[in-house]
């Protein structure tokens, strides 16, 4: 009996020691493979929904809304996304979050400027103004010498443009025309360059979130902390030492501001140099560049969205669909986003097909359509009539189809890859296409005749197909 035991006893031990490794060796898990794992399970989607904003900053210049990002979609997604509206002679304050985000102008112009650490100020502004010396007292006049205001380059935005916002560098925004200037914004929560926890937020230089508004967050179970003034926390003479400037403007900088995060501009605006004054400043300034400022400083950050001239795929009874990647927009190479824009014309359809290495976050810009996708488990999780400033997520790998209403569709998807790749399912790059009749045949239990107008009926077509003669919306 005791020989018969021992085997038993050290099957026993080794099975114990094999549970132990396994705890051991989750827990010790890296924390990339964690977070892949935690986002697997956040997209056990059931059902996807097409949403408009469900928060609102009110400022004195403008509003700001916010998608709920603890949306199961959004959090499937790692994104978050907004809608800033700026009235005219207004500025959005002086701001950066630790996530890489892209803009679309939806609707009007005006300036960006960005602040790239390590880049010079080399626009002048026709603003004077008087700076002391090194060494001088900041509360003396004595010192002082007349100076031109010096800053970084600023950039013209338009309606159509979409614009790349890199993680971490400060950006501000104004509204010099006579329209509202709206636009639509999505941050990759889920990037490399954000090592926070997933969760919008943003560092405002100035401003912040007015008190009122956020009373009423609360109310509503809604409150955020994640646009606040990062000065307000600092001692004002541990500010004042470090700026070399008196108390008092520390006072002003940490103080309680109900303008909010946009603010009006008072008098006529802001002076600066113009992006369309800077060609003849550009080429004096030429031979003055050196490999940071080719390389980073002057890297492009926006690019027309809607040019129907540069249409990566063209339908002439279907329409048309705009690409911008990092092939196009270098600095996309550092953010690992990308952006596209389709103009679906009246009842034509976009492809079923499925995003390999992307989810798309698709805004609809105008008209209707119906949407339909379908996830792993066969069954669709989004079947509805999507309408202008709906906002809604096709993860990666779900297959989707778009189909437009009587009057037309238009919508720009923000891509969470810098090179995003579709497989459609119809037409001439098609999965269906590249396989053998006989495995269709086979697959689908159909003829030879019935699988070889599966593959080659739309060969002619790319993503984007015309309605059928007859057909119905």
């Amino acid at each position: 009996m005791a020989i018969t035991k021992k085997p038993l006893l050290l099957l026993i031990i080794l099975a114990y020691f094999l549970i132990i490794s396994v705890v051991v060796a989750q827990r010790e898990t890296s924390p990339s493979q964690q977070t892949r794992l935690q986002e697997a399970r956040q997209c056990r989607l059931q059902r996807l929904t097409a949403t408009q904003p469900n928060q609102r900053i009110q400022s004195e210049g403008g509003v700001t809304e916010l998608w709920n990002e603890f949306e199961d979609q959004f959090q499937c997604a790692g994104v978050a996304a907004m809608r800033n509206i700026i009235q005219p002679n207004s500025l959005s304050l002086p701001n950066f979050s630790p996530s890489p985000r892209l803009v679309y102008i939806e609707q009007g112009q005006g300036l960006l400027g960005l602040s790239h650490p390590g880049c010079a100020e080399t626009y002048h502004s026709g603003q004077q103004y008087k700076s002391p010396r090194e060494g001088s007292s900041p509360r003396g006049q004595q010192g002082q010498q007349s100076q031109r205001d010096q800053h970084q380059k600023v950039h013209r935005i338009r309606r159509g443009d979409i614009v790349a916002l890199p993680a971490g560098v400060a950006h501000w925004c104004y509204n010099d025309g006579n329209e509202q200037l709206v636009a639509v914004s999505v941050s990759d929560l889920n990037n490399n360059a954000n090592q926070l926890e997933q969760k919008l937020r943003s560092f405002y230089l100035a401003g912040g979130q007015p008190q009122k508004s956020m009373q009423i967050q609360q109310q509503q179970g809604q409150h955020r902390e994640t646009f606040q003034n990062i000065f307000r926390a600092f001692d004002e003479n541990l500010m004042a030492e470090a700026f070399n400037i008196p108390v008092d403007v520390v006072r002003r900088m940490q103080q309680e501001d109900e303008r909010g995060l946009i603010v009006r501009v008072k008098g006529e605006g802001m002076r600066m140099i113009r992006p369309e004054e800077e060609e003849e400043y550009e080429q004096s300034y030429q031979s003055r560049r050196n490999g940071l400022d080719e390389v980073y400083c002057n890297m492009q950050i926006r690019q027309y969205l809607d040019n129907p001239k540069e249409a990566d795929v063209y339908s002439r009874q279907a329409g048309r669909l705009n690409i911008v990647n990092s092939q196009k927009l270098r600095i996309l190479n550092y953010m690992d986003m990308s952006a596209e824009k389709g103009n679906l014309y009246p009842n034509a359809m976009h492809t079923p097909h499925w995003t390999l290495n992307a989810h798309s976050i698709v805004y609809v810009t105008r008209g209707e359509a119906h949407v339909q996708v379908v996830g792993s488990n066969g069954q669709r999780v989004l079947d509805e009539r999507v309408n202008q400033g709906n906002l809604f997520v096709v993860p990666q790998h779900f297959v989707s189809t778009i189909r437009a209403g009587d009057n037309g569709f238009e919508y720009v998807a923000f891509k969470t890859s810098g090179q995003p790749m579709k497989s459609p399912l119809v037409g001439y790059t098609s999965a269906f296409k590249a396989m053998p009749i006989q495995v269709l045949t086979n697959s689908f239990q159909i003829s030879s005749q019935e699988a070889q107008s599966l593959k080659y009926n739309r060969e002619h077509h790319t993503m984007l197909l015309p309605p059928r003669t007859g057909s119905s919306s």
